[in-house]
């Protein structure tokens, strides 16, 4: 026998269940307690518990940074965080939710910019405060080296900002944890805009793509997606080609399908 979570404390369409003899856990939400199957991430047990998201439920999947979480273990000094939509909860939990983090961002010109830590200096000279404590890095949801590709920022090292920032998914904890007060994830996307523009080598299959869009050649499989039953595109979603890894000379293969 299974137990479905109520309908109005879960997503629209979740069918979600939880097995009969699952454990329930104390897990304490903005301070208040609520018991929760053991089972279940954070985003899932505060919805079992009855909170709904309007905002800061994100992708679900790991990679918007939306569902930043900071908790505390009972009987543990230490200060937590992580993704709710990943973490799975633990007895005594202590947690809260930071949808959004106040970070300086400013907007700029990439075409005034040059490409060089100029750059840096003037949009975001916090930069250099950082003093390489490596709490950043600590935080990271995504283990990222924060701490190497801030140090890379002041050396002017552009490239290195990017390729090092590449899977960060703007949750903003490394600058919730900076004593420094600066910037890490608005300065590494400043990088990776100024890398992409400036540094990184264009790639002639994107060009030949968006060529292609323009020319109206996907119209007709749009269409024809557009007017298949929800059953139908599931499967095709679920039987599509994975794209293989790109290397020296891979050419993409006509598919039938999108």
């Amino acid at each position: 026998m299974t137990t479905t979570v109520a309908k109005d404390a879960m997503r629209k369409g979740d069918k979600t269940v939880i097995a009969e003899g699952t454990r329930m856990i104390p897990l304490f939400i903005m301070g208040k307690r609520y018991y929760v199957p053991e089972t279940l991430t954070i985003q899932k047990a505060m919805e079992y518990a009855g909170y709904q998201f309007i905002r800061s439920c994100g992708c679900r999947g790991g990679i918007c940074g939306a569902c930043a979480t900071v908790y505390r273990l009972e009987g543990d000094y230490k200060l937590y965080s992580g993704l709710a939509c990943q973490t799975v909860v633990q007895p005594n939990m202590y947690l809260v939710q930071i949808p959004f983090f106040p970070a300086n961002k400013v907007a700029y010109d990439i075409e005034k910019l040059p490409y060089d830590v100029t750059a840096i200096q003037t949009v975001y000279p916090e930069t250099f405060r950082c003093v390489q404590c490596n709490a950043c890095t600590k935080v990271c949801p995504m283990d990222l080296q924060v701490m190497d590709y801030m140090a890379a920022a002041i050396r002017g090292d552009i490239k290195e900002v990017a390729e090092l920032s590449r899977s960060c998914i703007m949750c903003g904890l490394c600058t919730s944890r900076c004593p420094g007060e600066t910037n890490q994830y608005n300065l590494a996307e400043l990088c990776r805009r100024l890398y992409g523009r400036y540094g990184q080598k264009k790639s002639q299959q994107v060009a030949k793509r968006v060529e292609e869009i323009k020319a109206g050649k996907y119209d007709p499989m749009i269409k024809e997606l557009q007017s298949l039953p929800l059953d139908e595109l599931k499967k095709r979603y679920e039987e599509r080609e994975w794209e293989p890894v790109i290397s020296e000379g891979w050419q993409p293969k006509e598919t039938k399908y999108l």
